[in-house]
């Protein structure tokens, strides 16, 4: 998730001690030591990963259940809504617009500043959850009423809409039950309370697994979409008791809460709008609502929607193909991008001194990070797409090939996911600089329009190409209309962002690059010299690590320790329940 503190004229706090483990007045430690907050990202980590098992194992039980035709073409086409709804709800939007208001009030609270209204964290869900939950429900019973008309701008050329229409009605519910599950992540992030936030996808995906094997045989694919309705209530109630549970504080904190709730509204790492000041002698916590940076929850809110869209121009030229196209585009996708979301893990971890960084005036510690990031990630990165080009038809048969799911459908997603993978560096690089453009905690234009550039070439690449090489030339749209977008947030870098040594950069990217390309060869060679899928994709997994460790280096050593040794120096204490 792009993240940015406010900027720093609006803020009250004092500054945070350098050391983990300064004292506060109080005579309590307001750091944790490296080692607590180690074990606690851990934790989040380990739920964040489950998540994503989960979700792989999602695709596999639609894969097995269901197989790459019509009817999971057209569950598809619905799956677009919860994909957007979580993008702007859980992941990006709402976020950006309440964390820092709760973030504020939080710390009224913890200086024991009540104010006239009562709790102020009480008074701004009082003046925010009621709108909120109105326009949540209005956008989802709009969804399932027009859901006729969605599905033809969705896919014009599916042959049989009728139950793409019965699937996105069942899925329209999750505008509602993403909306105020991505409030309770807020609520929690604000109090420093991330491992229920981290755990949604696990009971999401999980409710998705379980309606699949209990209903599939009775009502199809339509149970998947069944399992989208139920698991997003279940992001809602996995989270509901530990929301009700700081709703119901009263007593002013302790001096080491104080300091740990002033520091959230000054540096929150989940935020990219101004937050409002703990201190305002309006005392209105509900004015939270009103300190909102609408300019850049604007531009953010475009950037992920622009983002999105590539999902939409894929759908909709693969709905002109024969049956499958859509199916075989989201199996290979949502594989090969398994080493882009390891990558942007650490551009998650380390943003948060990127930003305190740039508010501080200190750009060279700045560039020095994101340039750190940024080999980093290309690194992992690189190291993924060769093991992806050089095993995919290995891979695409252990994760898929049973039941429904047959070696052609095998044969046509390991050659997308080939076509694809070779765009996963763009795709990387786009994720970890706008970051950067956004860390400053001002409104750019620049990203939304290096995006839109992106998505242009991405349409029109893919309308001369699908006719010719079908699906395959749908995925060479994507790889090259990223690769495009990535190149030009390179190339503003210097006076819109955070002014990184681009030359230098690209030139440091170049030997893993060689290694990914040597490295990829050989794994291709050693995979096929073996029978067995299982042992062939070892053979080669093995092969592709190895060689390119041996001629490109291990990605931590350019820069992934020292990113988490920086990060327990720099971030604050936080709880983990």
């Amino acid at each position: 998730m792009t993240v940015t503190p406010p900027r720093a004229e609006h803020t009250t706090a004092t500054p945070a001690p350098s050391r983990s483990d300064a004292p506060d007045p109080g005579g309590r430690t307001t750091f944790v030591s490296r080692g607590f907050l180690a074990r606690a990202a851990f934790v989040t980590v380990v739920l964040s990963l489950a998540g994503a098992v989960l979700g792989l194992g999602r695709d596999q039980a639609l894969a097995h259940l269901f197989g790459a035709g019509r009817e999971t073409d057209a569950f598809l086409v619905a799956w677009t809504v919860p994909e957007f709804a979580a993008t702007l709800l859980i992941e990006d939007g709402l976020a950006f617009a309440l964390v820092p208001a709760f973030s504020a009030v939080v710390a009224r609270r913890a200086h024991g500043d009540t104010g006239d209204p009562g709790d102020p964290v009480r008074a701004l869900v009082r003046g925010t959850l009621p709108q909120l939950v109105l326009a949540f429900s209005v956008a989802s019973a709009l969804l399932v009423w027009g859901a006729p008309y969605l599905v033809e701008v969705l896919a014009p050329g599916l042959p049989d809409p009728r139950l793409a229409i019965d699937c996105t009605r069942l899925t329209g519910t999750c505008v509602l039950t993403f909306g105020l599950a991505g409030y309770c992540s807020a609520v929690l992030r604000a109090h420093r309370r991330f491992v229920a936030p981290a755990a949604i996808y696990v009971a999401y995906n999980t409710a998705l697994i379980t309606a699949m094997f209990v209903l599939g045989g009775r009502w199809g694919v339509r149970a998947a979409a069944i399992g989208v309705a139920v698991g997003g209530a279940l992001m809602v109630v996995a989270q509901l008791p530990s929301v009700v549970r700081q709703l119901r504080r009263r007593k002013a904190a302790t001096a080491p809460e104080a300091a740990e709730a002033a520091e959230a509204a000054t540096t929150d790492t989940t935020d990219t709008t101004e937050a409002l000041d703990p201190g305002d002698p309006a005392g209105d916590p509900a004015a939270g609502r009103h300190a909102m940076n609408l300019a850049l929850l604007l531009t953010v809110l475009l950037f992920a929607l622009c983002r999105q869209s590539q999902v939409l121009i894929e759908r909709f030229l693969a709905s002109t193909l024969p049956a499958g196209a859509i199916s075989h585009l989201n199996y290979a996708q949502k594989v090969a991008q398994m080493p882009m979301v390891l990558a942007l893990m650490l551009c998650t971890v380390t943003f948060p001194v990127v930003s305190q960084a740039l508010a501080e005036g200190d750009t060279e510690r700045a560039r020095d990070r994101v340039e750190r990031d940024l080999r980093a990630v290309s690194c992992v990165v690189l190291l993924g797409t060769a093991a992806v080009v050089a095993c995919a038809p290995q891979l695409v048969h252990v994760l898929f090939q049973r039941g429904a799911f047959t070696a052609q459908d095998t044969a046509a997603t390991a050659a997308v996911m080939r076509v694809y993978a070779l765009g996963l560096l763009g795709h990387a690089l786009v994720g970890a600089l706008v970051r950067s453009y956004f860390s400053a905690g001002r409104p750019t234009w620049y990203p939304v329009a290096a995006m839109t550039a992106g998505i242009v070439a991405t349409a029109c690449l893919g309308a001369w190409t699908v006719g010719s090489w079908g699906v395959l030339g749908i995925a060479a749209a994507n790889a090259a209309g990223i690769t495009l977008t990535a190149l030009i947030l390179l190339h503003g870098m210097g006076t819109r962002g955070v002014p990184i040594r681009t030359r230098s950069l690209l030139a440091a990217m170049g030997r893993p690059l060689r290694a990914a390309v040597a490295a990829c060869g050989a794994g291709a060679f050693a995979a096929s010299l073996v029978d067995s899928p299982a042992l062939g994709l070892t053979v080669g997994g093995t092969a592709v690590t190895v060689l390119f460790l041996l001629l490109a280096g291990t990605p931590g050593g350019q820069g992934l320790t020292p990113a988490l040794r920086t990060v327990t120096r720099r971030l604050p204490h936080a709880r983990f329940r």
